[in-house]
């Protein structure tokens, strides 16, 4: 089985324009994410699907590959699927740009599950909320799933609705978890993803794995111990600076 790792690097962010090639500490925010997935093992190639020369020279100076994509590609996904339409893979795990303190621990669950998971076409990570303020910020996705791992629903709203609340309060790691926003697929259902067209929950949510499910078809959940910290503005960059330096 040949796993290739893929990281869009799409350099327009609408909230943080140019945050893939951000100096952090010395080396770029992307130089960072790369680094860590080429420590992940069972991962055959690494690639940097990238929107602009700018994004490609950077991948090239620090000795990744760059494959160019279309500017307009409207998600990182998409970004990937044309990425791979010139590369051979049996999987595909999607590294977000944006996250520079990613374990490569995290990647090799993804790329791992579907040795042991014959049926399995798409998979991504959860992790126990063990923080009150979690459940209820919309930023932090909360996922439920059923018995067998695989996920039910999405949802910025707190999932379970909880009626005991003073249960909710005392513990609740026992009952929510956080969705983490790393994906990996087989080719062919990557390409049968980008292909649907959008539904009506993802477009309510904002969340494109909903897509997913609303078609009927499933993706698989694994629960990690590990956490990440994501890139969305400035003032997260300076708490990665500060993280990196302790």
């Amino acid at each position: 089985m040949k796993v290739i790792a893929v990281i869009p690097a799409r350099w327009e962010s609408s909230r943080f324009k140019g945050k893939v090639l951000a100096d952090i500490n010395g080396k770029s925010m992307l130089e960072r994410v790369w680094e860590r997935v080429k420590m992940a093992r069972n991962i055959d190639d690494v690639i940097v699907a990238v929107d602009k020369e700018k994004v490609a020279r950077a991948v090239e100076a620090f000795g990744g590959k760059a494959v160019y994509t279309a500017p307009e590609q409207p998600s990182g996904t998409d970004r990937i699927a044309e990425a791979m339409n010139s590369l051979d893979a049996d999987v595909v795990v999607n590294v977000q740009a944006d996250e520079p303190l990613i374990e490569p621990q995290m990647i090799e669950e993804l790329a791992q599950v579907f040795e042991y998971e014959k049926s399995a076409q798409m998979a991504t990570l959860i992790k126990r909320i063990h923080r009150n303020e979690d459940i209820s910020d919309p930023n932090v996705v909360k996922v439920v799933v059923d018995r067998k791992g695989y996920a039910l629903y999405f949802s910025r709203s707190p999932i379970p609705y909880i009626r005991d609340k003073e249960k909710t309060q005392d513990d609740p790691g026992g009952s929510y978890f956080k969705h983490i926003g790393i994906y990996s697929y087989t080719k062919e259902f990557l390409y049968v993803y980008t292909h649907m067209p959008k539904s009506m929950l993802e477009c309510a949510e904002k969340l494109e794995q909903l897509r997913v499910l609303e078609h009927g078809y499933k993706i698989r959940t694994i629960e990690t111990r590990y956490d990440t910290v994501g890139v969305d503005t400035p003032e997260d960059l300076e708490r990665v600076r500060e993280l990196l330096k302790k």
